[in-house]
């Protein structure tokens, strides 16, 4: 039996693959920073091919001949990150598991010192700290916990309520695991989930675990804004961050101490509610301000047709909130500042359907929390996140939310 599994799920990630990988065989090889290097015998690499349309397909076949232990699992047509994770753990053998998405990479050492941390700690999982990459700056991001290098409880990786705590760092590739919370059904992310799988799964595991623990190892680089990715995308497949909601609060409904864990989890949700409900603001607040200020349709990579219907948004909006007023003028101003209009981005048309089942299915989820919670998050929100959530209830629930 391998001792690590590696899980990697991809798609149209040709053009990174090759840095993944590389990093990955860089885990087995002496370094000045890596005094005990991996065996390559002893890792099992699980790369998931979802539906990719680019050369995928042949960067995996040219690094699958490198390692002891490489298996491709190809998807015909892309079944979203959580499906493609759960193939992997299906085919894992190793008695830890890792996983690492398609266009990250990992820094010398990580791996070993992951290894290191499960075997000296003895604990069901282990979070750590990652770089993230923006073009050429690097950031530290620190898993949101002070007490390091301990065996805890996961439930103390849930409170306070009021600050960032382990379950608002859900990266399921910021850790190792080991395989009996594979083989407990923990391990895996819910069904068919596009975007948000690790919402739910973060609080399975500080729920349901019985033990966990951090360590200062930020070798995970995580590289940010990249073209494609569903965090760039509005559409649908957005709104499952809701979904993810349900069944948080159906753990929480089951589970003796759900009561004191709710505050969490509607700040939680209104976090998230408060910025989707942003990024549609802004995104037609964008749109806005390139109809007023006339910038050319194809300067913005935007179809003519595109800029027409935007123009007939604008001459018939009315009754425009302060909120809105605001985001165009932000927006103006940034197109205003940009030298060459080549390098805006691209108008998003956002269709009434989508905000029409955020706002529905919003409202839906964010009355399963208790009353009693409701209110005291809500009453300690500042007023900005109030008038983004207050967007999403009925009428008759505003004045009294």
């Amino acid at each position: 039996m391998p001792k690590l599994s590696l899980i990697v799920p991809a798609k149209d990630c040709a053009h990174y693959l090759p840095q993944v990988y590389r990093s990955i065989l860089m885990q087995a090889e002496p370094h000045p920073l890596q005094p005990d290097p991996i065996d390559l015998k002893e890792l099992q690499v699980i790369a998931v091919d979802d539906g990719s349309s680019d050369g995928t397909a042949q960067v995996l076949d040219e690094f699958g001949a490198k390692f002891d232990n490489f298996e491709v699992i190809t998807n015909p047509t892309n079944v979203g990150l959580a499906n493609g994770r759960n193939q992997g753990l299906d085919r894992a053998e190793g008695e830890y598991i890792v996983f690492l998405d398609g266009d990250d990479w990992l820094a010398p050492n990580h791996l070993p010192t992951m290894l290191a941390a499960m075997e000296s700690l003895h604990v069901d999982f282990v979070r750590c700290d990652h770089t993230t990459v923006t073009g050429n700056k690097r950031g530290l991001k620190r898993a949101p916990m002070s007490v390091r290098n301990r065996a805890l409880n996961p439930r103390t990786g849930i409170l306070p309520a009021h600050t960032n705590t382990m379950v608002d760092y859900p990266y399921a590739w910021a850790g190792i695991f080991h395989r009996r919370l594979r083989d407990s059904g923990l391990l895996y992310f819910p069904k068919d989930f596009m975007t948000a799988e690790d919402r739910s799964w973060i609080w399975g595991l500080h729920l349901d675990a019985e033990s966990f623990a951090v360590v200062d190892a930020p070798g995970i680089m995580y590289r940010r804004n990249v073209s494609g990715s569903l965090t760039q995308i509005l559409d649908e497949r957005q709104l499952m961050f809701l979904d993810a909601f349900d069944l948080i609060f159906e753990r929480l409904d089951n589970d003796s101490e759900g009561h004191t864990f709710y505050p969490k989890a509607a700040r939680n949700l209104f976090a998230l509610m408060e910025h989707h409900h942003k990024r549609y603001i802004q995104a037609v607040a964008y749109a806005q301000a390139v109809a007023e200020l006339g910038v050319d349709a194809a300067e913005t990579s935007a179809d003519s047709s595109v800029f027409d219907h935007l123009k007939l948004r604008v001459a018939g909006r009315r009754g425009r909130s302060q909120m809105f007023l605001a985001a165009v003028e932000e927006e103006r101003r940034s197109i205003q500042a940009t030298k060459d209009p080549s390098d805006l981005p691209p108008v998003q048309i956002i269709p009434q359907e989508v905000l029409d089942a955020l706002r529905a299915r919003g409202g839906r989820v964010a009355q399963r929390i208790p009353r009693d919670v409701f209110s005291e998050v809500f009453a300690a929100s500042t007023d900005k996140r109030q008038a983004h959530i207050s967007w999403y209830l009925p009428e008759t629930e505003r004045t009294s939310a």
